[in-house]
C-alpha cells in the first residue's frame, strides 16, 4: 500500500514538471515570436544601446557614426564623440610619447571619420 502512495506522488510530481516546462516552452516561444514580429515591423532591433567609458547608456544615433575627436585631457588622449563633449573613450596614451606632428593635431581636436580609423590610431600609439 505504501508502494501505491510512492508511484503516485512521483507520477504527480513528474507530471507537474512537465506541464510546467511545457508552459514555460510556450510563453517563451510567443514571447520570441513576438520581438521578432516587431523587430520586423520596425526594421531595426529596439532598445539597442552602447555603454559610454563612464558606464552611463548613449542611444545609438546616426550623428554617433559620423566620427570622433581625438582630444588632450589631462596629459592623456581621450576621443570624443563628434559633439565634442561627450567622452567615447578614457586612452592610457600619454600625448608626450606621439610625435610632434600627431601632438599638435590631437592638442587641436584631430578628427577621425570612422571607428575603424579610430581604432587603427589606438592601436598604433598604444604599444
Amino acid at each position: 500500500m505504501k508502494s501505491r502512495y510512492i508511484i503516485g506522488f512521483f507520477v504527480l510530481f513528474l507530471t507537474a514538471g512537465l506541464l510546467l516546462t511545457a508552459s514555460y516552452q510556450y510563453t517563451y516561444r510567443r514571447a520570441v515570436e513576438k520581438q521578432m514580429a516587431q523587430e520586423d515591423l520596425t526594421g531595426e532591433i529596439s532598445g539597442t544601446e552602447s555603454i559610454a567609458a563612464e558606464g552611463e547608456a548613449v542611444k545609438e544615433t546616426d550623428s554617433d557614426k559620423e566620427g570622433f575627436y581625438l582630444c588632450e585631457l589631462q596629459g592623456f588622449v581621450v576621443v570624443y564623440l563628434n559633439d565634442k563633449k561627450t567622452i567615447y573613450e578614457f586612452t592610457e596614451i600619454p600625448l608626450t610619447d606621439l610625435p610632434q606632428e600627431v601632438q599638435q593635431e590631437v592638442a587641436d581636436g584631430k578628427y577621425v571619420h570612422t571607428a575603424e580609423e579610430l581604432y587603427a590610431f589606438l592601436e598604433n600609439y598604444s604599444s
